[in-house]
Formats: structure tokens, C-alpha cells, sequence
């Protein structure tokens, strides 16, 4: 029988920011490096008006990328039309906003791509690109914290979350996935627990995400998928030392020229890049005829990129992951403590990556996409200061986070 033809990938550079907050490279808050794909995981503005909304549109509009990809956060709150229906007045009693017209200077916008919690598969085209592809997923929502937008019930996790579409490349949410780049000063891990089992169902190459401006960073999440009865697990995390002092970028390096790519041989010496060869691209220790043994022993340190453009290191240092006896006393971290539940049917039907009843099941994966055991979660806030809406005062910015991955050329 004959293979499939194998996709050639190329490398490509998304540059992620998040909580903006009316911040702008205008206001030199902070400098956009160039790139293919500009990220902005919510929270573009303070209280969602439409000149607030107006000033960040015109400049995502003017920046030099290919695709510009744009979800709300909760403070985007004219961008929510029924929170606003409701409670708009709380806001802006004085002077109150066209909600409708809001969102349409978003959806209307030439060069943005707006996500409201749904995908879109994009394309880039220009001839001096990359000339890749991949499925993008936006979300605004979070886990509810007092009065703001795009928010839901702990109850009500698992059903936003669950319509991620499995064959997802790039995830981008506002909250973060719970116990990855979530932590915050006051609340401890803020993120959401039932975004991180949809990530592990999914394993997209990219998590982006904001909203917990202390998180912000990157982390490298290894899948467990070697138990047929247990789920949720994680082999370890890589932790990123941010390169970005002074004039260097702040620079991740996923891609094969990296020397650890994303779901290849990584610092835990896990996995042969089977991914990489369904891509038919080798991996970075040679010919896909060496052994795994073999491949160990050339691997046997982890590489870091070499320092290029500007841009410094990108370096890892990975610990093991500390995992539950069981899926069955798993605690969700959103609610009251108590057991989660697994019924006799999903234990039956239960595959690598999920049910087969979910949707998410690996058995309804396409061949390259069941071999992702990995997943990069990128927390991208700008703001570096816990509530900037509170007042001018000691306002402090982070750098865009550069990140370059290996993606399949779509011609």
C-alpha cells in the first residue's frame, strides 16, 4: 500500500501579546518584532469603548503581519452583547456604548481575524511567506471572577470547553490552562482545570494565552497518553527562561533549526519525532532509519538555539510531573473539592487522548496528529501590573513573546 504523501513544513514566527489594556507600540509601552502572525489573546482595552477599541484596532490594523489574529478578554466588555445588554450601565452610565457597532469595527476589519469562540483554518499566500497552514481556535471566556465579560460558572466549564474541534493546530483562550502559567499573587493557579483536559484530549502545537498578567510566560506541557484507563495526565513541563534582557526578544524556538522542536526529542528524552516524519521531514538526529536507541545516545543533552537576529536562547529546563492514581479521584480545581465521576462507558471506550463518544478521542484523529504528545502553553500579557484599570500609576509592560514552529506548507 502506498503512503501518503508526506507535507513539508517550513518554519514560521508568530509574535504573541495579550492584555494590552489600551497599551500600543504608540504609546511605547512596547515594540512589535517582526513576524508572520501577529497573536493577541484578549484584553485589548479597559472597559471595552469604542474609542478605546478604535485606538487598538488602527494599530493591530497598521502592523506589518501576514495574518492578525484578535479574541476579547473580559474587559472587552462592549464586545460581550448580552453582558452588556445587562450591566452595561454599571460601566458607562454617563456615556453609554453602541455594543453592535463595537463588535462590527472588530468583524468588519479588513486585515483581523476575530475569533468569538469558534475556528477558522488560515492560509498565508504572500509569495516572500512561509506559504503554511494551520486550524486556529479563539476563545474569550474565563472562569467567572466578579463583574466582567466573557465569563461562566465552574459548572459550565466542561461545555465550553469541550468544542475545541479535535484537529485544532493553535488554541488561543484568554484564561490559561489551570497549573500553566496561571499563577497568580492572590488566587494561586487562577487558571481554568477543564481547559487543560481539553488540551490534553487535543494536544495543539500552541496554547496562547493572557489574562493572569503574573503567569506570563512559556511552558512546555509532555502528555501522558500511555495509560488506556487513566486520564489527564502529564509526563513534565518545560520552564523557559525568558532570553528578552535589554535588547533581545523575548524568543521561543520550536522548530526543527532550534535543535528541540515542538513534540520532537526534547530535555525528557521521551519520544522519537514521529510526528515529524508523517511532516517527511527528518528529525534532528538524522535519517529516520537510526534507531530509537541510537537517537537517545546523539540526544542525550538538551540544545539550545543558536543566538541569531537579535533574538538570545531559547532554553528549558524540564521537571518530572507528580500524577494521580487514577482518574477517579482526580479534584477539577474549580469547584468544591469532591471525586470526579467516570461512568462504565467511558472507562470501556476509553482510548489514548480521550472516549471515542468525545469527539476528541485519538481515534478520530488524522495519523500525524494521534503521535502529538505536546503542547507549548505561551501566557503573552503585555501588562505587567495586576489592575491597570485602577488607575495610571505604577504601570510596568512585558515584551511580545516570539515564537517559531515548524508548520505544514499548504502547497
Amino acid at each position: 500500500m502506498t503512503s501518503p504523501e508526506r507535507k513539508r513544513t517550513r518554519r514560521t514566527r508568530f509574535v504573541c501579546i495579550s492584555d494590552t489594556h489600551n497599551a500600543s507600540p504608540a504609546t511605547g509601552a512596547f515594540k512589535l518584532p517582526r513576524g508572520d502572525i501577529l497573536i493577541h489573546a484578549g484584553d485589548l482595552t479597559n472597559q471595552g469603548t469604542l474609542s478605546e477599541l478604535q485606538r487598538t484596532v488602527d494599530w493591530i490594523e497598521q502592523s506589518d503581519f501576514e495574518a492578525k489574529i484578535v479574541i476579547a478578554g473580559n474587559h472587552d466588555i462592549t464586545l460581550d452583547s448580552a453582558f452588556y445588554f445587562q450591566h452595561g450601565l454599571v460601566f458607562h452610565n454617563q456615556h453609554p456604548q453602541n455594543s453592535d457597532e463595537c463588535i462590527r469595527r472588530l468583524r468588519d476589519s479588513p486585515s483581523i481575524t476575530y475569533l468569538n469562540h469558534e475556528s477558522k483554518e488560515l492560509k498565508l499566500t504572500r509569495p516572500d511567506g512561509p506559504r503554511t497552514s494551520f486550524k486556529v481556535f479563539g476563545s474569550p471566556y474565563s472562569p467567572a471572577r466578579g463583574l466582567w465579560a466573557f465569563s461562566y460558572l465552574p459548572d459550565e466549564a466542561s461545555l465550553w470547553w469541550e468544542k475545541i474541534p479535535s484537529d485544532t493546530d493553535v488554541v488561543i483562550t484568554h484564561t490559561p490552562p489551570r497549573l500553566h502559567c496561571d499563577e497568580s499573587r492572590d488566587r494561586g493557579a487562577a487558571g481554568c482545570e477543564m481547559l487543560r483536559r481539553s488540551l490534553w484530549h487535543i494536544r495543539p502545537q500552541l496554547a496562547i494565552c493572557g489574562h493572569v498578567h503574573e503567569g506570563r510566560g512559556v511552558q512546555r506541557v509532555q502528555w501522558d497518553l500511555t495509560s488506556p484507563n487513566v486520564r489527564y495526565r502529564e509526563i513534565g513541563t518545560g520552564y523557559w527562561t525568558d532570553p528578552g534582557a535589554g535588547k533581545k526578544q523575548s524568543y521561543v524556538d520550536l522548530s526543527m533549526r532550534g535543535g528541540e522542536p515542538i513534540n520532537g526529542q526534547t530535555g525528557l528524552k521521551n519520544a522519537v519525532n514521529d510526528m515529524q516524519l508523517d511532516n517527511g521531514i527528518e528529525p534532528r538526529w538524522g535519517p529516520s532509519s537510526q534507531s530509537k536507541e541510537e537517537a537517545h545516545k546523539s540526544c542525550s543533552s538538551p540544545m539550545n538555539t543558536t543566538d541569531r537576529s537579535g533574538v538570545g536562547k531559547s532554553v528549558f529546563s524540564w521537571t518530572t510531573t507528580q500524577q494521580p492514581e487514577a482518574a477517579s479521584t482526580l479534584y477539577d480545581g474549580i469547584g468544591p473539592e469532591r471525586p470526579l465521576e467516570m461512568t462504565g462507558a467511558e472507562s470501556a471506550t476509553h482510548v489514548q487522548g480521550g472516549s471515542l463518544s468525545s469527539g476528541q478521542g485519538n481515534l478520530e484523529l488524522p495519523t500525524g496528529r494521534r503521535r502529538r504528545r505536546e503542547t507549548c502553553v505561551i501566557n503573552a500579557a503585555i501588562m505587567a501590573s495586576s489592575w491597570p484599570h485602577k488607575g495610571s500609576g505604577g504601570k510596568s509592560y512585558n515584551k511580545p513573546i516570539v515564537v517559531d514552529i515548524d508548520l505544514p506548507m499548504w502547497e
